[in-house]
């Protein structure tokens, strides 16, 4: 297969649909590639076993330390299985680099229309964790998500995908690129870009057919931080795939009589007094018990659902992992990582008594990670406009990410993909 194009964009996610759709409103001629299929039925554990990237045994993918790695491959990306949560990061540190993204964020929470998320959105147990919080000093407070929340029907299953349609996603965009003309190409993996005279000239890569060629005057990859750096080393930049970090996260459960996080979005309310601290605290509980055996053992997949209760550990990690050129992945839980979940696990321990769960029914999950970032990173792999040596090759997902964020990276992706969209359109 052969075709051509003025823009092509590797990945429909965040940072892919966006900056597809800001080229294609301005009249450019885009095709977006993408590796997954759109999927028409989500919303259920079943569901997501198509589009989680799993191993052979339908466990989720981890790094060689044993550090879990969420990941979809799918039209959307992540914003599919988000939490819909529409959090400002990192702005302070674009800003320093030279890309001051405020109206971009402005613009961004106006069309997905962020908003805080309303009491009435909250299980008992969370209203519960509100008060007890606060009896102890700690400040929770709502979310921002971009939820519809009249349409939200509270069934906790956002991380399998939303099948009220309640929830912004990166589809959105995508469906606005191409009511402007843009085209897609689904299930085609990218493997390498076309380099010419240290330009890009195209892609290579597989699609449902066999082998597929594209020429493209410019290629602005957003496959993603595990994809992005694979095709870049491909491609000659073996700078990429290294600062690897991922906001690595635990999950902190306890049984509590009465009463459950269930029918709730998940990370409705979150405490971020300990961001300066390396870490934030949000109610989380995966209710899938199958997911739990995943993250926590025997003693997770045990604790009856009707009865639990949680907090999520997030924590803004160091970057010392690397994305291998076969694609295989280093990232191990430092001691300056262990030590900022173990403060942040205390604390979520401290909370979940104060509300009544029984003290000796606590159980941490293993540590994961789905905020996965930094190996594209803006002065090492591209410039300040995410343009890496090889010109007309752009760069933009979460591989640029100055550092983890250690906060929900969806909206800062959005507004980068903005950016940048008008950048090379102006």
């Amino acid at each position: 297969m052969k075709k051509d194009c003025e823009y092509l964009v590797v990945g429909s996610g965040a940072g892919g649909a966006t900056v597809a759709r800001e080229l294609s409103m301005a009249g450019r001629d885009v095709l977006i590639v993408e590796a997954g299929k759109r999927e028409e039925h989500v919303g259920t554990f079943r569901d997501s076993l198509r589009y989680f990237e799993t191993t052979g045994y339908k466990t989720p993918r981890t790094s060689k330390e044993g550090v879990i790695l969420w990941r979809t491959i799918m039209a959307g990306g992540s914003t599919v299985v988000s939490c819909a949560n529409g959090t400002r990061c990192l702005q302070d540190e674009f800003k320093d680099l030279g890309i001051d993204l405020e109206s971009e964020f402005r613009e961004a929470e106006n069309e997905m229309k962020i908003a805080p998320t309303p009491r009435s959105m909250l299980s008992e147990a969370s209203l519960r964790m509100l008060e007890a919080s606060a009896d102890l000093g700690y400040t929770m407070e709502p979310m921002p998500k971009f939820l519809d929340f009249s349409k939200c029907v509270r069934c906790g299953c956002c991380t399998f995908g939303c099948p009220q349609v309640a929830k912004w996603t990166a589809l959105d965009y995508l469906n606005d690129a191409v009511s402007y003309g843009a085209e897609v190409l689904y299930e085609t993996e990218v493997h390498e870009v076309v380099v010419r005279d240290m330009k890009a000239g195209g892609i290579r890569g597989q699609g449902k057919r066999g082998y597929v060629e594209i020429e493209a005057e410019n290629v602005i990859l957003a496959a993603g931080a595990l994809a992005t750096p694979v095709i870049l080393q491909n491609s000659g930049l073996q700078c990429a795939g290294k600062n690897l970090f991922v906001d690595i996260f635990v999950n902190v459960y306890g049984r509590m009589d009465g009463m459950n996080q269930v029918r709730e979005p998940p990370m409705a309310l979150v405490d971020r007094e300990f961001h300066d601290r390396g870490f934030i605290l949000s109610p989380h509980i995966n209710a899938n018990r199958t997911v739990r055996f995943m993250e926590a053992g025997r003693k997770g997949f045990m604790m009856p659902t009707d009865k639990l209760v949680g907090i999520m550990v997030k924590t803004a990690d160091d970057a010392s992992g690397e994305v291998h050129p076969d694609g295989s992945i280093s990232k191990a839980v430092t001691r300056e990582d262990q030590k900022r979940i173990d403060d942040g696990v205390e604390i979520a321990k401290e909370i979940l008594a104060n509300m009544g769960a029984g003290q000796n029914s606590f159980v941490v999950s293993k540590p994961q990670g789905a905020h996965v970032g930094g190996t594209a990173t803006i002065g090492t792999v591209v410039d300040g406009y995410l343009e890496t040596k090889v010109r007309h090759l752009h760069v933009c997902d979460a591989s640029v990410l100055p550092k983890a964020p250690g906060m929900p990276p969806i909206l800062t992706i959005v507004a980068l993909a903005k950016w940048l969209g008008k950048a090379l359109t102006h």
